[in-house]
């Protein structure tokens, strides 16, 4: 479609004022429909550079514009999406020893959880990670499927975290 201001073009503005005009291309449309129908997102990744892959933040930053998942004075548990539950599942490519070093895992999901998910109003679970499924055995791999497995079926039991700075940074 057309840009609202070709003089001096802003992302953030551009994409909503295409969403207020109904312009996002159908493909967006199609994934925002998906995100509105679901009561629970789980976004399973593998973690990449300490966050999640570009093509996952490619989508979130296209599916979730201003006016849709958020709006500026409508944020965190006020966002549009608080009918909503998120879970991110990752792999890592390193041991939970590895990354403990570097200080608690929470720290890098503070932009994925609370700067995206909790922004728009989604209320999110305890992520659930698979500390570096290629470095170990076959019998750990398949704990790991089998630990998923009973997660996904009591998942509905779970409360959500606080996404509060208090919960990522104690």
């Amino acid at each position: 479609g057309h840009l609202h201001n070709s003089e001096a073009f802003n992302y953030g503005v551009e994409t909503w004022e295409a969403y207020k005009r109904g312009g996002l291309s159908k493909d967006l449309v199609e994934e925002q429909e998906k995100v509105q129908e679901a009561d629970l997102l789980i976004f399973q990744f593998p973690l990449f550079w300490f966050s999640m892959p570009a093509i996952l933040k490619g989508w979130m930053d296209r599916v979730l514009v201003q006016g849709f998942a958020y709006d500026l004075s409508k944020a965190y548990d006020g966002g549009l999406l608080q009918d909503k539950l998120s879970l991110f599942s990752f792999t890592t490519g390193g041991s939970k020893e590895k990354y403990a070093i570097r200080g608690d895992i929470r720290y890098l999901l503070w932009p994925m959880q609370h700067g995206i998910m909790h922004f728009c109003g989604v209320k999110v679970l305890e992520p659930h990670i698979c500390y570096a499924p290629e470095n170990v055995s076959e019998e750990k791999r398949k704990e790991m499927l089998t630990a998923w497995t009973q997660r996904l079926k009591t998942l509905w039991k779970e409360e959500p975290i606080d996404c509060s700075p208090e919960w990522y940074f104690k």
